[in-house]
């Protein structure tokens, strides 16, 4: 009997420690949710206008992944009231809405890569979802790329945010409102427009940042045609570029800095004139490159007792073109503030380049016949100058040979700012280094712009690392540092020494910008040529020769 009471608990202990779950193993599962029914039924036509609600039923748990980023109704839904699953899985989708829909219309929801199963993750891509209130669901559809011809810095970021609206033409259009049609470009560029009904639009492509569906003008890249586009056929090809957009002239902020205080400003003003409006405040110098987004009001705070021993408050009235007002800040001195100069582009120096020392104030006069530049031993002949382009560097010449190491020493007191100089001696320790280390590019240009234009090696990180400005169609870049590097051209077109980006407000688009189609290699002692024909600004709008095998391509002028 104690035997037999003993198996029974042996059995008992080991059947409570059996763990129940799936077995260990097996494929794993990438097929995404499949659609097994919805509240709309097929043919999906004739939907009573009062619905208010659209229900999809899967074959398994699913969950919604940035719905909210991912979801496009066309035409907006503006007062949606609830979208499920919301956090557990379900095996059904819900969004329910208070709008009332409008006649004789289609609608369209495109949940983009939201819906995945609740298990593996697998995404039902790009699913739509159309029914219409009317007799028929409308069938036509515009497709093409979006190119971000800025994609500098942040490429990762944009990826997946670049769409395209479609506003209905009348003679009065909201843009900041959602758009009648929107759909999203795949992270390749590449967008649909779907069920769209015939008629007349306007068509606005954008970087959007934010998901809001709405273009934030003067913060997101946009692109857009000036005329309205006719659907009554279905169209490809229709490409559009996306460039920064030109932002609001306004004013930002003040701060304290060394040697003075900084003003900025958003949209950068062409001039900006500053008048301060304390009496203590006589002597100061105002600096503001055309087109630039600050300003710096430079004084000498010690010499007139502004903000020492207190804060005090400093006002300024400024006048951008725009706006005329009056700001201020309370300002206190740092005393750690101090004039310095670096070797801020390294310690070796590129064949056939300038050294170039750097400033943290604005230089106003230098002197540089109390310098010395040493090799071997042995004084060299040099001339320095405050460069034209950059009043904070100061450049450097002389006939510095390959391989050989040079000492700069400047002596305190002999670079100045308005109201400062620097206290201290500096040395800089270089190399000139050898061209066996560098490349070479030379760029023929064929169908070259009229104006002038800016020719720019651009690195992998968005940095621009070379540029030339002028109208010559054979380039040549030398002792390039080995990389890869993007080839682009800005133009000029007005040729006022600034490149203008696109005002969507007054219907006026970006400069030209045009992006070479490989990359640039650049390795030691290599010499690229490449010969680079600059395409029209005309790009091809071709409708559907699906639609109509028999109907001219269409062109239409668009920003290249």
């Amino acid at each position: 009997m104690k035997r037999f009471f003993f198996l029974v608990f042996i059995t008992l202990l080991l059947a409570s420690c059996a763990r129940v779950g799936s077995p260990v193993g097996g494929a794993k599962d990438s097929i995404p949710p499949q659609v097994t029914g919805s509240n709309i039924d097929s043919p999906r036509i004739n939907v009573p206008r009062n619905i208010r609600e659209l229900r999809i039923d899967f074959d398994e748990y699913i969950t919604l992944k940035d719905i909210n980023k991912n979801l496009i109704i066309s035409p907006p839904l503006k007062q949606i009231s609830k979208i499920l699953p919301s956090g557990m899985g379900n095996k059904y989708l819900l969004i329910k809405w208070a709008d009332t829909l409008e006649a004789n219309t289609t609608y369209n929801f495109n949940f983009g890569n939201a819906i995945v199963d609740n298990n593996e993750g697998n995404a039902l891509g790009y699913y739509n979802f159309a029914f219409s209130t009317g007799e028929k669901i409308d069938s036509l559809y515009i497709s093409g790329e979006l190119k971000s011809l800025f994609n500098d810095k942040d490429k990762k970021a944009e990826e997946g945010s670049l769409v395209v609206g479609l506003y209905q033409d009348k003679d009065s259009m909201d843009y900041r409102q959602k758009p009648y049609y929107i759909a999203k470009a795949d992270p390749d560029g590449y967008y649909e427009l779907n069920y769209l009904s015939a008629g007349n639009y306007r068509v606005l492509a954008f970087e959007d940042s934010n998901s809001n569906s709405v273009y934030d003008i003067g913060k997101e890249k946009v692109g857009f045609l000036k005329d309205k586009i006719i659907v009554d056929k279905s169209i490809s090809g229709l490409n559009i570029n996306l460039y920064p957009s030109k932002k609001t002239l306004k004013y930002l902020e003040m701060k304290e800095i060394p040697g003075g205080v900084l003003m900025t400003f958003e949209g950068n003003p062409a001039e900006v004139k500053i008048v301060p409006l304390n009496a203590k405040l006589k002597d100061y110098k105002v600096t503001h490159s055309p087109k630039s987004d600050s300003a710096t009001i430079w004084f000498d705070a010690t010499k007139q007792d502004i903000g020492i021993s207190s804060n005090e408050n400093l006002k300024f009235s400024y006048d951008n073109g725009v706006k005329q007002d009056s700001v201020s800040l309370f300002y206190r001195y740092n005393v750690k503030n101090e004039m310095s100069i670096s070797n801020a582009r390294g310690n070796s120096l590129v064949p056939k380049k300038d050294f170039v020392v750097t400033s943290n104030y604005y230089l106003d006069k230098i002197q540089p016949e109390k310098w010395s530049l040493v090799s071997d031993s042995i004084k060299q002949e040099f001339t320095a100058e405050i460069s034209e382009k950059n009043p904070f560097e100061i450049q450097i010449k002389s006939d510095f040979k390959e391989g050989k190491k040079y000492a700069l020493t400047i002596p305190k007191e002999t670079v100045y700012s308005f109201y400062e100089t620097i206290k201290k001696s500096y040395r800089f320790d270089f190399e000139a280094d050898k061209t066996e280390n560098y490349g070479e590019l030379t760029v023929t240009l064929e169908n070259a712009p009229e104006q002038k234009f800016w020719i720019q090696l651009i690195t992998e990180s968005g940095v621009i690392a070379y540029s030339k400005y002028g109208k010559e169609t054979l380039i040549n870049f030398n002792s390039l540092k080995p990389g890869k590097y993007d080839l682009r051209i800005l133009v000029d077109e007005n040729e006022n020494g600034i490149w203008d980006s696109a005002n969507f407000a007054d219907n006026i688009f970006a400069e030209p910008v045009y992006i070479f189609d490989k990359k640039i290699e650049v390795r030691p002692l290599w010499e690229i040529r490449e010969t680079w024909r600059i395409p029209s600004e005309t790009s091809e709008i071709i409708e559907d020769p699906k639609i109509d095998a028999n109907q001219t391509p269409l062109n239409i002028a668009t920003p290249q």
